[in-house]
């Protein structure tokens, strides 16, 4: 059952990070500027951030397999529209059905496991799952980049059309929930999405809460605006990399990503040493995006993005922070709003470089260079607001 609703959060990873490589044929097709570009991958994180408080309650109210039924088949038909988009306008409504389709996919799985699985296998499992999901985004490297110079990008929508299909009917064949205790009487009710979302708003009145969301902003963000929007375009144009060249870049970086998660986990300090460590490679990664904005030469932006993936894994430490910071009845909610910040913030990070690419393209400056430093602002910016805002007072 578990592996089925893995397949559904394998087809969200994949949906997410298809515009690298589906980027420039679609610009070339559909004469998308750089800001259109932007706008249409971050409508994904949007929708799919956005619903995560709706799903959340949801699936209290519905159940988990209920919940990815009934959400799944927008990604099916997002897909579809998008397979057949005429225009930019069709392409962004692909994009918010599929990502408001997937917006359950990985929260099914960890509510799954965290309610049919014993305590202590919760986080071996979790790790499972998310090794699994990243053969999705392993499909949009090598694979997507050969589909579409054999085909067309249509073709790319059209097959993850099908495999969201055949995932769906396999959760619907396989999914069946146990029995749940049926709650005591005097149990209050799920809150509704709107006092969830008061529920949230309440940890700004912890003092370290907005630094915390700054950070989460920006962290993971900046390893998907650059694998999931301007690795292949960037290669592409600046310097002459074929469809499939780029793919493979993308392949070595996201093999890369999957791996420093579990040894950035192990390198945890914990306590104070770990703000350290979340701040000075939060620098670093800003660095890394820095250099490729500015130095233009393909053999490094190569080993920088490879490097990047290598390094993306910090973001890990976060989970650390958040479970250090606040009090056990806390924990749900604040995780809920560090997911939240840090899909909002893959869709807001998406959006200002695509903008900050069409304004370099006008001024006539290269708009990988402006995208790129942009990026490198925004990760310095969190990293900047996490160290001055207040911070939990952890052990050393």
């Amino acid at each position: 059952m578990l592996l089925a609703l893995a397949m559904g959060f394998t087809l969200s990873q994949a949906f997410r990070t298809v515009a690298a490589i589906m980027g420039p044929p679609l610009v070339a097709q559909l004469q998308l500027s750089p800001q259109q570009l932007g706008l249409w991958a971050a409508s994904f994180h949007f929708s799919f951030g956005v619903m995560q408080l709706v799903m959340g309650v949801s699936i209290d109210l519905l159940g988990v397999r209920r919940t990815i039924l009934w959400a799944f088949p927008m990604a099916v038909i997002g897909a579809m529209v998008s397979a057949n988009a005429p225009s930019f306008g069709w392409l962004m409504l692909g994009q918010v059905l599929i990502g408001t389709g997937c917006a359950p996919a990985f929260l099914v799985c960890t509510v799954f496991i965290g309610r049919y699985f014993p305590a202590d296998r919760f986080t071996a499992t979790s790790g499972l799952i998310m090794s699994i999901s990243g053969l999705g985004v392993l499909a949009t490297a090598t694979p997507l980049a050969w589909l579409i110079e054999v085909s067309n990008w249509r073709w790319g929508y059209g097959v993850l059309a099908v495999a969201s299909a055949l995932a769906w009917a396999g959760m619907w064949w396989l999914v069946r929930e146990p029995a749940r205790p049926a709650p005591p009487a005097d149990a209050p009710p799920p809150p509704s999405p709107l006092k969830a979302m008061l529920q949230l708003l309440s940890l700004f009145k912890e003092p370290w809460t907005l630094g915390l969301v700054a950070y989460a902003a920006v962290a993971y963000a900046g390893f998907i605006t650059l694998r999931g929007l301007w690795l292949g375009p960037l290669l592409i144009e600046r310097h002459g990399f074929s469809l499939v060249q780029s793919g493979n870049v993308a392949l070595a970086m996201t093999l890369g990503s999957m791996v420093s998660p579990a040894i950035f986990g192990r390198l945890d300090p914990g306590g104070a040493r770990r703000i350290r460590w979340l701040l000075g490679f939060a620098l670093v990664a800003a660095t890394v995006l820095a250099a490729m904005a500015l130095l233009h030469h393909a053999a490094l932006d190569v080993a920088l993005a490879i490097a990047y993936g290598m390094l993306s894994g910090y973001g890990v430490l976060q989970y650390g922070y958040v479970r250090d910071a606040y009090p056990e009845h806390m924990r749900g909610r604040a995780l809920s709003l560090f997911t939240m910040a840090m899909f909002l913030g893959i869709a807001l990070m998406q959006w200002v470089t695509g903008l900050a690419a069409s304004l370099a393209k006008s001024a006539g400056v290269e708009p990988f260079t402006a995208a790129l430093l942009t990026m490198a602002a925004m990760v310095a910016a969190g990293a900047i607001a996490f160290w001055k805002l207040p911070r939990a007072r952890l052990p050393e």
